[in-house]
């Protein structure tokens, strides 16, 4: 039987902070409302956009103004989404070093579906074997739906899959697919969170987390 790493993107192979905290900016300057740290831009991040604009707008804001700020801060970021992400040091040679040990190789993320594809084309070309972002016919994380798809369309079952992630989101995810996780210390959340909430494998630097794997 095969085995199948799935890998969460922002902060767990992608370096994305800096475009997503830029388009957020840019977002609420230009529909008049105060801006967001890069700190709370980091920790708003990891339910999906539209999440981190509910959570960017002051709180108890207007739906339609949230629903302006999105909508702003998806043209902006379509154009400028690759302007500073790049792959963390590392990461496409563990790619490569696991593709060719046999591994199935897949992501999954909350990120806009088109915007998975697009990155995972430029950064990462013919690694991934399924590239799934938020889609609307898949719940997303922590719903486990998106793992349940990538291992039915690989004929993956759970025990010969892991899951390797940066936040809570991701741990939960894990757990209600019933598969084990590998949570990097690396990405959008620190060590101490990440523990609290039941993070149980963690991984370091690159190679600590090929060892695991």
């Amino acid at each position: 039987m095969k085995k199948l790493a799935i890998f969460d993107l922002d902060g767990t192979i992608l370096e994305t902070l800096e475009d997503l905290y830029r388009s957020v900016d840019y977002a609420l300057t230009k529909n008049n409302l105060p801006t967001r740290t890069k700190s709370e831009v980091r920790a708003f991040v990891g339910n999906g956009i539209r999440n981190l604009m509910i959570r960017s707008c002051p709180e108890g804001a207007d739906e339609k103004v949230v629903d302006k700020v999105h909508e702003t801060f998806l043209s902006h970021y379509k154009v400028h989404k690759a302007d500073n992400t790049a792959p963390y040091e590392g990461i496409q040679s563990l790619l490569y070093n696991l593709k060719k040990k046999g591994y199935l190789l897949a992501v999954a993320s909350n990120k806009d579906d088109g915007a998975v594809k697009e990155l995972c084309k430029k950064f990462f070309p013919d690694l991934f074997d399924v590239e799934l972002g938020n889609c609307p016919d898949i719940t997303r994380k922590p719903a486990p739906d998106a793992l349940f798809y990538i291992m039915d369309t690989l004929g993956v079952d759970a025990k010969n899959t892991v899951y390797v992630g940066d936040s809570e989101v991701d741990i939960l995810t894990a757990q209600n697919a019933n598969i084990p996780c590998i949570t990097v210390l690396w990405g959008f959340r620190d060590k101490d969170y990440l523990l609290s909430v039941g993070a149980k494998t963690c991984a370091e630097t690159v190679i600590e987390l090929e060892n695991l794997l």
